[in-house]
């Protein structure tokens, strides 16, 4: 995958790994991981702290992909990508279908792809913040994306909104240990759920949605089911004000 796609989030899959790792991003209890392979048969999980979260994961990948890791192992994050450098000023306009500018009272919050999880009714978002005012937990996110390029390949995922898309898809199984789980058993529950969408992603049955924006795409375990093309294509290039 080129540089800049792996960037964005968007772009080619990793169609040659073999090994998936999901993160599930905490401080408090530190972040669980999980890593699966091809099928879906859970090898190794586990916890890294806070403090060296960052070299730890980095370790983790290098060992489950030695010295070809980067074509081998391809990690989802539950986190988001990149902060957001200044309030949005495109906003999705559900009841018209299109994109517009914002009111007084919205805050500007969140990136494209994360508009799309909400106008898809897949979950409720995180909303990135504006960079500075971001909680601990995203951005020690950023530390885990940056710390892992050109380590592995690495995505961005929101299991809840995996969760949403699979809940009626029976062709998705994975095996698994409880080893770990006691300490957080959602959090680990969710690294593993990571794991399973970078897995279907990366063996062509997900997407990718966002990315127009330049801050990064989520990636799905299935494709989109409702037709909102609209919110799919980012209105760069033009200004809020072109619309009033």
């Amino acid at each position: 995958m080129p540089p800049e796609a792996e960037a964005s989030g968007v772009g080619g899959r990793p169609g040659s790994c073999t090994r998936f790792v999901g993160v599930d991003v905490q401080v408090a209890r530190g972040c669980p991981y999980a890593v699966l392979d091809e099928g879906g048969g859970a090898i190794d999980s586990g916890w890294v702290d806070r403090n060296d979260a960052a070299t730890a994961l980095a370790a983790v990948v290098r060992r489950h992909g030695g010295t070809d890791s980067r074509e081998i192992v391809a990690v989802g994050i539950d986190a988001p990508r990149v902060p957001l450098p200044e309030s949005r000023q495109w906003f999705w306009k559900q009841s018209k279908g299109s994109w517009g500018p914002g009111v007084a009272k919205e805050r500007g919050h969140g990136r494209h792809c994360e508009v799309v999880i909400a106008a898809h009714r897949l979950a409720n978002p995180q909303w990135t913040p504006v960079s500075g005012s971001e909680p601990e937990w995203m951005r020690l996110g950023y530390e885990l994306f940056e710390s892992l390029k050109g380590v592995a390949q690495v995505f961005e995922v929101f299991p809840s909104a995996s969760y949403a898309m699979l809940a009626e898809d029976a062709s998705v199984r994975l095996s698994l240990s409880l080893r770990g789980f006691a300490r957080g058993p959602k959090d680990m529950l969710d690294a593993h759920v990571a794991a399973v969408t970078v897995r279907e992603y990366a063996q062509g049955r997900g997407c990718a949605v966002g990315g127009g924006d330049g801050l990064g795409a989520i990636i799905l375990p299935r494709p989109l089911d409702r037709d909102l093309p609209g919110v799919l294509a980012w209105p760069g290039g033009a200004s809020p004000d072109d619309w009033k």
